[in-house]
């Protein structure tokens, strides 16, 4: 039973390592877009979060 999963832990391994076969995962162009489209709505949240803390101090009486 060990050498069973053995050979079959060891074939798929082999099967990954294919060139042939081989994932070669997203494009750089794809993943870079993703991320500037994040950072652009990480600087909205944060500008949207700044205004009204801005406007929230402004009504505190001095």
């Amino acid at each position: 039973m060990l050498l069973k999963a053995y050979a079959v832990v060891t074939a798929r391994l082999q099967e990954m390592k294919d060139p042939e076969t081989a994932d070669r995962g997203d494009s750089p162009v794809s993943t870079a877009v993703i991320v500037a489209l994040l950072a652009a709505a990480a600087v909205a949240v944060a500008t949207a979060i700044t205004a009204a803390a801005n406007g929230w101090a402004a009504r505190i009486p001095r």
